[in-house]
């Protein structure tokens, strides 16, 4: 690897031009005993108070003394004052190794530039000589800002003085060129420091390093390397899990994480606040609110602080799983409610299309003082959307307006979504078309969906045409013409769109659904019949048949946009992935069990109607997440109101 050594900006000292040293091991005494007075000081005028009479006795004087003074009122949980240690760190007559140490320490989160100068500084002094705690705290300066040039002269520096074997500077070393986006170099501090440590008990030891190196692979989305690394391991650490676990959510793994979150516990390591913050998100994407109980429980039992992430992760857990109820008790049992927990519960009242209660919820948000953001407006157009609510939507925009917020293009999304649903289709496209800003593909679906709802062909080839443009790949519009075109019998235009679509390689998304089960997680695909019970749910899908023909059901067959005869419609209709997934759940759940999916597209007209039907027979309460939002189906009636 090439360093960058310090260049004219770092002053040259005597230090600077001897042959490489061995890392200096020798600090100052901690003083603290001495000095007993500065860490009983429980306000800032006690620390006053304490500095004026070591001033007026000349003990000041003594470095001990200041070094202590500045380091209470440096790095003291409660009593931080970065200003006013600055200003003793100035009044010292000849600071010492530990006073630099503790100033760049300081300022290295919340001033790293002025850390960075400090450190600067100190090359210049011939007196105070630079030791192991003095990089980490300058690493971390370069890091938070982005500074790897000044971080690459400070790696140069470091292995002059010999400290480029020492574990507790390394890592913070490949830390800074992780959290630069410098891969490549952390990889090779990383592989250098495994070769050259032969002891395995020795290369176990240093974690925080191997830990280090996963947090990045998972930051730049390359979990594969990082999953190998993780297995690698000598040792782990509740760090290392906490890391994989976010790094499968963060990118889209839910199913991985949730895995390893079970093989955590297995393995004797005891979750802690980041792991329950970071495996939620993935517990609410798949639906399997079994085990977000368990986590909320254990949260509980353990005595983990409910803050406001965890707070608002566990409402986000409870509304995606089908719990509205049960997100209200934990919002109403929050000790501090903010902007996040506010935003969590509206959120998920407008996901079950609760819009009277979403809108219940802003005016007590608003009540508490606690101004809205640009999420909460979302939230709140997103609620008046799912329930029709046309003019209290344009009552929260003018709202938004009013209040100094300038409205994004999401929120112009929702009332196009809102407008669209509906029936003012015109309206809609007339709001995209005076945006203050070019619209994106989002906004344009949602006005796509509302003209395939209200049959309007005529201004879905416009809308497609405009989507074509902005993303050619992406298979919705195409499938969304087509079918309109299906439903109203102009095959010949099917066909053109269909053929486009193979030319440019475009595949539909395949329809899948999640049932939760006993904790675990079953997935189903259309017209899925590689599971192992899938003989049973065949049978009880004709079991299902003849119950619904007594309840006079007719399959919706303009649902099926292929050109073929009834009969091969209605058997296609059979095996939607929600079907199928239902179906499994009647075979092994006892009478009157609720049922919960996840399915990934928008459910069907024909899907609703049936599970509408299945609730009634089969006395079910059967709750269905769909891309869009919530349906609890109860005695033959859905939450919806049959408007989604």
């Amino acid at each position: 690897m090439d360093y960058v050594l310090v260049s004219s900006t770092v002053c040259s000292h005597s230090h600077m031009n001897s042959t490489p040293q061995q890392p200096i091991t020798t600090t100052p005494g901690h003083p603290s005993s001495l000095f007993p007075q500065i860490t009983t000081c429980n306000t800032k005028r006690d620390l006053q108070q304490v500095h004026a009479t070591l001033i007026k006795t000349g003990q000041i004087r003594d470095p001990l003394a200041a070094a202590e003074l500045l380091r209470f009122c440096s790095l003291s949980v409660n009593h931080r004052d970065l200003r006013y240690a600055r200003k003793i760190f100035n009044d010292m007559d000849q600071p010492n190794s530990f006073s630099y140490n503790t100033i760049i320490r300081a300022l290295s989160e919340d001033e790293p530039i002025e850390s960075i100068t400090f450190f600067t500084q100190m090359l210049c002094v011939e007196f105070v000589e630079i030791n192991r705690f003095t990089f980490p705290s300058v690493l971390k300066a370069c890091a938070v800002t982005a500074r790897v040039e000044e971080g690459k002269q400070i790696h140069g520096l470091l292995v002059k003085f010999g400290f480029d074997t020492d574990p507790f500077v390394l890592t913070n070393l490949v830390r800074m060129y992780v959290m630069c986006g410098f891969m490549k170099s952390a990889h090779q501090l990383f592989g250098i420091n495994s070769k050259s440590v032969r002891n395995e008990s020795k290369q176990g030891g240093n974690v925080v390093l191997w830990n280090v190196m996963i947090d990045g692979y998972t930051k730049i989305g390359d979990l594969t390397y990082a999953q190998k690394l993780f297995e690698r391991m000598p040792n782990r650490s509740v760090v290392s899990w906490n890391s994989m676990i976010a790094g499968y959510s963060q990118n889209g793994l839910f199913k991985e994480a949730m895995e390893l979150f079970r093989e955590m516990q297995t393995s004797n390591f005891l979750p802690n606040y980041v792991t329950l913050v970071s495996v939620l998100p993935a517990i609410s994407r798949l639906g399997a609110l079994e085990l977000g109980k368990w986590v909320h429980l254990y949260a509980k039992k353990n005595k983990i602080e409910m803050d406001d992430e965890l707070g608002s992760a566990l409402i986000d857990m409870y509304s995606k799983c089908g719990s509205i109820d049960e997100a209200i008790k934990v919002f109403d049992t929050l000790p501090r409610k903010n902007l996040i927990t506010w935003n969590a519960i509206i959120g998920g009242l407008a996901l079950h299309g609760r819009a009277n209660d979403a809108l219940h919820y802003f005016s007590r948000m608003e009540e508490a003082r606690v101004a809205p953001s640009g999420v909460t407006y979302i939230a709140v157009l997103t609620a008046c959307s799912h329930a029709g609510l046309v003019e209290e939507g344009r009552f929260i925009l003018n709202h938004m307006i009013n209040v100094g917020l300038e409205p994004r293009v999401e929120h112009y999304g929702c009332m196009v979504d809102l407008l669209g649903r509906a029936g003012f289709l015109h309206e809609a496209e007339e709001l995209i078309l005076s945006m203050p800003f070019n619209p994106d593909d989002i906004i344009w679906k949602a006005l796509l969906g509302a003209c395939k709802m209200h049959g309007n062909i005529e201004m879905a080839q416009r809308v497609a045409a405009r989507l074509m443009d902005l993303d050619p790949q992406d298979s919705g519009s195409y499938v969304a013409l087509s079918n309109m075109y299906a439903n109203v019998g102009k095959w010949e235009a099917v066909s053109k769109v269909r053929l486009k679509m193979q030319e440019m390689g475009i595949r539909k998304n395949p329809g899948c659904s999640w049932v939760e089960l006993d904790g675990s997680i079953y997935e189903f695909l259309a017209e899925d019949d590689s599971h192992p019970k899938a003989r049973e749910i065949h049978l009880m899908l004709e079991e299902i048949s003849v119950q619904l023909k007594l309840m006079d059901y007719k399959p919706d067959t303009t649902q099926v946009f292929l050109n073929m005869d009834e009969e091969d419609k209605e058997n296609a209709l059979t095996l939607h992935s929600e079907k199928i997934a239902i179906a499994f759940g009647l075979i092994r759940t006892n009478p009157q069990t609720q049922l919960r999916i996840v399915k990934n597209l928008r459910i069907c007209d024909d899907c609703h109607t049936w599970i509408k039907l299945i609730s009634q027979i089969y006395k079910r309460k059967i709750i269905v997440r769909d891309r869009k939002r919530f349906h609890l189906f109860e005695n033959g009636a859905c939450s919806c109101m049959d408007y989604w």
